[in-house]
């Protein structure tokens, strides 16, 4: 019997879980405020404070842990890699503290994960973290020398979500090809053909459509002129592009169901700003059908704001004319970090090496 621990931690938040083969035994997030976070100059600071917390959901839930067989993690930005099911060994528990993956929380999943494992004498892995990498050649080249586009999205829901989708649809994912709308705080959108991601927009980057608080791809020549207009400082450009832009710029609300709330109080503009998102994402879509060469079997909407059936319903407005599009609302990521794991040990897929 395998019994597997599950964490996924997030910049306000952990979620921890433990597994009876594919069968959750407890699933919880524990929320962090503002408040207990700035006593914390840096991520690794936190660690002692979530794996702590981490302990006492287990021993709350009366999970003892020398049951324990596996654990799995989010893992973070480390090097790009393709997609599966990886065991944290010597060299990613490096690349674990590199600038580049302590610039996010989640990468304190892993690092608490691989604490764990040496004192549990127990292995642990990483599952399709956002830096999985399967971009055709052609899909890097953006149009200027010494900048490349790079793969960085919602790999371990989308994947899994388009498991199920292709299940439903009666044939395997690595049979298919599919487009892929993640759409949550970032949006990402897609192109899987045969169980390889080919294309998909950077949405930490600053491509893509708009989101509830980015901007998505912007015009390059007026962002140049306000980075050299004398007004704003290099960390006030990224906070605009990365925070403060998208459905905040335009409403002062990042949230979905605020904004949906002012639309049905009759704001107009309100109604055309989220309109404006559900239309740039379908571009996405479309720009993701010509990748695919005109292939792709349906177009799979997932994440938060799927719940919303107005929203949804603007995309399949303009899309379910020539594609059928269907929804999965919300994430499972921690069944999803499960069943990577299971699919190894199951003899279903290989364990990578990092």
């Amino acid at each position: 019997m395998n019994t597997i621990l599950v964490i996924n931690s997030g910049s306000t938040s952990t979620k921890v879980a433990v597994f009876e083969e594919n069968t959750p035994l407890f699933s919880e997030t524990i929320r962090h405020s503002a408040e207990e976070l700035k006593q914390f100059s840096d991520i690794t600071d936190q660690m002692a404070m979530r794996k702590e917390l981490i302990l006492k959901k287990l021993a709350a839930h009366g999970c003892l842990l020398n049951s324990l067989t596996d654990i799995v993690a989010r893992g973070g930005l480390i090097r790009p890699i393709e997609s599966g099911t990886y065991l944290i060994n010597a060299r990613m528990r490096e690349d674990m503290h590199s600038k580049t993956a302590l610039a996010h929380a989640s990468v304190l999943s892993g690092l608490i994960a691989a604490q764990l494992s040496d004192e549990l004498g127990i292995p642990a892995y990483v599952v399709d973290p956002v830096v999985v990498d399967e971009l055709e050649p052609v899909a890097r080249l953006s149009g200027l020398a010494g900048i490349e586009r790079r793969s960085v999205f919602h790999a371990l829901n989308t994947k899994a979500i388009l498991r199920k989708a292709a299940a439903d649809l009666g044939m395997k994912y690595e049979d298919g090809c599919f487009i892929a709308v993640h759409m949550g705080g970032g949006i990402t959108v897609s192109a899987h053909r045969y169980g390889r991601v080919i294309d998909v927009n950077d949405a930490m980057g600053g491509d893509g459509a708009f989101t509830p608080d980015r901007t998505g791809s912007l015009p390059i020549v007026p962002v140049i002129e306000m980075c050299f207009s004398g007004n704003y400082a290099k960390e006030q450009m990224l906070d605009l592009v990365q925070k403060k832009g998208g459905l905040y710029s335009y409403l002062g609300t990042n949230d979905m169901i605020e904004a949906e709330e002012m639309v049905k109080q009759g704001d107009e503009f309100a109604a055309m700003v989220v309109e404006a998102m559900a239309y740039q994402i379908c571009k996405e879509i479309g720009a993701m059908h010509a990748v695919l060469e005109g292939r792709a079997r349906a177009v799979i909407l997932t994440g938060g704001i799927s719940n919303s059936t107005r929203f949804t319903g603007m995309i399949k407005k303009r899309i379910d004319g020539w594609l059928p599009v269907l929804t999965y609302a919300g994430e499972d990521e921690m069944q999803a970090l499960a069943d990577g794991v299971l699919r190894v040990k199951n003899g279903l897929e290989r364990l990578y090496e990092y």
